[in-house]
């Protein structure tokens, strides 16, 4: 079942009924804490991901948001900070996102490609969904391993989150499982292409159809060739374009299925605010030439505020609690990765 999602209430002794209590937006100085925090672990993130590439500075943020707040308990005066983070910086993030998306990119692909994209993540999220129920995953646990596996990581796994209704341990699970297999994928699949046969342009294709992450993407397709970038990163942006629409229908499937009485009162966007934006940002990018200074300043933004975001959602995460999950989520995940892989083998094949 859901969660009860109407807001907290108080009962009046007067009258009897019960009246909503809407807590007032957090004081600036409380957010500086744990932002700073936040700020701290991305910055160590970004250094190490400035000297090695090839380590995302999302994931490097989650692992080192983890340690830390598996070391020592996080004090309450970081919280309002690292909710701040995990919330609308994360929204902020997500929508700066779009920038890097155009229009004129994913019609470079041709139809061929792009309709293989439509049908990894379909697949992807729809044969996840339907082994989370089998396997008896909690539903919102499934529905984060379904967007994150088939779209595009921790993003996608943070951007599902509230639409869900997932909690702390949750999200950490989906996130731990993409840091896993995202680098596991890295050196398997063009060690797979290679071994199969694949071409140059091929194996691109299948590397930035099927690994879960951007920055193991380019990984993976730096180990496949020189000119598998120009491929590979742009069919993962074409899976990252997907997440609006996976989304949207999360939000519509959570509004016909929840039970009436746990419906709020006043309905939530279909589409929630930070995926419109994101959507305005790949048209803006496609119908204006922004210049490369800005849209250099809006990539620099655009990864801090996720990487402070993941951060926050890495100190949240408590080994502890993850120790108690069991198999079957780590059997979900295997089985995401290795349907999304193979759908998309089976379409690089076919395309020739």
């Amino acid at each position: 079942m859901l969660p009860d999602l109407r807001p907290s209430a108080v009962t009046s002794p007067a009258v009897g009924n019960p009246a909503p209590v809407r807590p007032g937006p957090p004081n600036r100085s409380s957010l500086l804490p744990g932002l700073a925090v936040a700020a701290a672990i991305t910055t160590l993130a970004l250094a190490i991901n400035q000297w090695q590439p090839l380590l995302s500075a999302l994931l490097l943020a989650i692992v080192v948001g983890a340690v830390v707040g598996n070391v020592r308990p996080i004090p309450s005066v970081w919280r309002p900070g690292l909710s701040f983070a995990s919330k609308q910086l994360l929204r902020l993030g997500i929508v700066l996102l779009g920038l890097q998306i155009t229009l004129s990119t994913l019609a470079g692909l041709g139809w061929q490609r792009l309709v293989l994209v439509v049908v990894v993540v379909t697949s992807g999220v729809l044969s996840t969904l339907a082994m989370g129920r089998l396997l008896r995953v909690p539903l919102r646990l499934t529905a984060l391993v379904a967007c994150g596996f088939s779209i595009c990581g921790a993003a996608a796994v943070a951007g599902a989150r509230d639409v869900v209704g997932a909690d702390e341990e949750e999200t950490g699970t989906a996130l731990m499982m993409v840091v896993l297999f995202s680098t596991i994928a890295i050196p398997v699949v063009p060690a797979a292409a290679a071994l199969i046969g694949l071409d140059t342009t091929s194996a691109a294709t299948w590397a930035g159809a099927s690994i879960h992450e951007v920055a193991q993407v380019v990984a993976a397709a730096a180990t496949i060739g020189a000119d598998a970038l120009a491929v590979a990163v742009p069919v993962k942006l074409a899976r990252v374009a997907c997440l609006a629409g996976v989304v949207a229908g999360y939000g519509l499937a959570l509004r016909r299925t929840a039970p009436a009485e746990t419906r709020p009162t006043r309905r939530p966007a279909l589409v929630p605010g930070f995926v419109l934006g994101f959507l305005a940002m790949v048209v803006l990018g496609s119908l204006i030439q922004l210049p490369a200074p800005v849209l250099a300043v809006a990539k620099i933004i655009q990864t801090a505020a996720l990487a402070m975001a993941m951060a926050a959602l890495g100190l949240g995460m408590q080994l502890r609690g993850l120790r108690n999950v069991g198999w079957r989520p780590l059997l979900l995940g295997l089985v995401a990765t290795l349907i999304v892989s193979m759908v998309a083998l089976t379409g690089v094949v076919l395309i020739g």
